[in-house]
């Protein structure tokens, strides 16, 4: 009876710590964008610098508009650039509906719409971001004036029995993860992190057993590829429940939307890049050259110097690559 109590007394105390740190995080770390409304819900977009054609961010599965951050000052000096939180990560709020690549995918275009005034738009994605670009292009070729997929998760592009236990290990985590944010494990963990203690927050998360150490492993891993400068945004936006609840709901998207680049047969003229990281295996790097297939202009691409997250590996490669496609499509096409 005892030590229940003071596991409640520690949770109670961590629940308090918690709710202070978002009252104290709104007031410190107020949204960088503005808000558009896209059925009913609230969707954070930023945007810099003017011209056209718009260049328009996605980002990974469980990644914000953070993501961008070291590739959109440099294409902001050249044209409109814009990144945005899908429902539920970042600064948006959470999703009023189950995250299918439909809802998705309308969600996109009012960003579009938003970035873009009417005009054909440059769509670049990471990871996840860079499957929904393609399928958007597939659904509204119009809206699109071209593509930039970075390192798209073609792994999972037919799931096999082994991924399908793997995205739902993915999905539990998270839930754990939305846990232990909820009660400020998450807070805690990522204040000693980017207080310059990474090691602190793998000790104690211990006590919460593997699972909630693999989780806290994987925020740490992505925290350290953004830029030192957005660290108390990051802090901001990933300790709270919500981010990761709405990971698991994109990895339950996952397999909707393989299924849905597989029935792409198509992107007709769009100019087409695909960019695979240096550590892909040599299937992987083969499915990406079918992407870039997909068009008779599209061109694949190697940045031999990055893991998955090229825009921080290498965000040199990734603004050259754009600033070609904004000023001459042609670059890019091969013949």
């Amino acid at each position: 009876m005892i030590a229940l109590a003071i596991v409640a007394a520690v949770l109670a105390c961590g629940a308090i710590y918690q709710f202070i740190g978002q009252r104290r995080d709104a007031r410190r770390q107020p949204p960088p964008g503005s808000f558009l409304d896209v059925d009913g819900q609230r969707l954070h977009v930023v945007c810099a610098g003017r011209g056209a054609p718009a260049v328009i961010f996605e980002s990974g599965i469980a990644a914000s508009s953070l993501s961008w951050a070291r590739v959109m000052p440099p294409i902001a000096a050249l044209t409109r650039a814009c990144a945005y939180d899908r429902a539920g990560l970042g600064w948006s709020d959470r999703a009023r509906s189950p995250r299918r690549v439909a809802t998705m995918l309308r969600e996109l275009r009012a960003v579009v719409v938003h970035a873009a005034g009417g005009r054909r738009a440059v769509l670049v994605g990471h990871s996840f971001g860079a499957f929904l670009v393609c399928a958007y292009a597939a659904d509204r070729p119009q809206d699109v004036a071209a593509l930039v997929l970075l390192d798209p998760p073609s792994e999972w592009h037919e799931l096999t029995r082994e991924q399908a236990r793997l995205l739902r290990g993915g999905r539990q985590l998270s839930r754990v993860g939305a846990m232990l944010a909820q009660v400020g494990v998450v807070r805690a963990c990522v204040t000693l992190l980017t207080g310059g203690a990474p090691g602190v927050p793998r000790g104690v998360v211990r006590v919460f057993g593997p699972t909630a150490a693999r989780t806290v492993e994987r925020l740490v891993g992505e925290v350290r590829k953004l830029p030192a400068e957005v660290h108390p945004q990051v802090q901001a936006i990933w300790c709270q429940p919500k981010c990761f609840r709405a990971m698991a709901d994109h990895l339950g998207a996952l397999e909707e939307m393989s299924a849905t680049i597989r029935a792409i047969s198509s992107l007709g003229d769009i100019p087409l890049v695909v960019v695979s990281s240096g550590d892909q295996p040599p299937d992987v790097v083969a499915r990406h050259r079918q992407l870039a297939a997909l068009s008779p202009g599209g061109r694949h691409l190697v940045a031999s110097r990055s893991a998955h997250w090229i825009q921080f590996d290498e965000p040199e490669l990734v603004v050259s690559i754009v600033r070609d496609l904004v000023h001459s499509p042609s670059t890019y096409i091969s013949h």
